[in-house]
């Protein structure tokens, strides 16, 4: 058996808002990711209210969508409560929802979960004070240590992170300085020193930027389908990266 380097393009989006009216409103959306990508990552908040007729409606939209879909859940979808109907209905579609798991595609090693907010750097929240600020602090403690646990596991040469909040700052400058905290934490970022991947796919904060880096040098994407929508209204609202994967053939 002879080694071979090979390609797999992921296309990635977040923020789609399923509600109850969105029948068919991605539909030209997916068709064009079909056509240009070997794999789709949903970065979260895929429904508006988390409601499960809104996961439904998107379930039956992406009946007929062939590539494997890898994605996390956003904020958006746990505000009903229904966060596990949720999980099932888009579970029995076909997704694949991490949750401080892994799962291996076409040779590419994906580690995931939502995330938090908590802010960053000199401004990350510390867990000290009154019991509430420290509920929400253990909460960031506790989404990063099962992204730490999740890429400890991956054993494939090439790794991608998926998450709903951001882990480095430099995506969501363009937001209000005063909502940082609730867009993400550099307590996301910290795994990834440990742990690097290839890149790092995130959504949530709609007026960031598109692109960053962690400390370590990792490409950070923010697609979010509104801030993709704005920041390259010439093509289609998705990213493609292509990524490299070794692949074995007889000789």
């Amino acid at each position: 058996m002879a080694e071979t380097q090979g390609t797999v393009r992921l296309a990635a989006v977040s923020d789609i808002h399923y509600g109850k009216t969105s029948q068919g409103s991605l539909q030209t959306l997916f068709a064009e990711i079909a056509e240009s990508a070997d794999i789709l990552l949903l970065c979260g908040d895929l429904t508006d209210y988390g409601l499960p007729e809104e996961a439904e409606i998107l379930a039956q939209d992406l009946a007929g969508f062939k590539l494997p879909i890898v994605g996390v859940l956003g904020n958006h979808d746990y505000e009903a409560g229904y966060v596990d109907d949720v999980k099932s209905i888009l579970t029995e579609a076909g997704m694949t929802l991490l949750d401080g798991d892994t799962c291996e595609i076409k040779g590419v090693g994906f580690a995931g979960t939502k995330g938090f907010g908590g802010g960053f750097g000199r401004g990350t929240l510390g867990f000290w004070g009154e019991p509430a600020i420290k509920h929400f602090v253990q909460e960031a403690l506790d989404e990063a240590l099962k992204l730490e646990s999740a890429l400890a596991r991956l054993r494939t040469e090439t790794r991608i992170g998926v998450l709903h909040y951001a882990p480095v700052q430099g995506t969501v400058e363009g937001e209000p300085l005063e909502i940082f905290p609730w867009l993400g934490t550099s307590r996301l970022e910290e795994p990834f020193a440990r742990y690097p991947v290839d890149a790092i796919f995130h959504g949530h904060a709609h007026n960031g930027r598109p692109e960053g880096r962690t400390i370590g040098g990792i490409p950070v994407y923010n697609v979010a389908l509104s801030l993709l929508q704005k920041s390259y209204p010439e093509q289609p609202a998705f990213r493609i990266l292509e990524v490299p994967v070794a692949q074995t053939r007889s000789v």
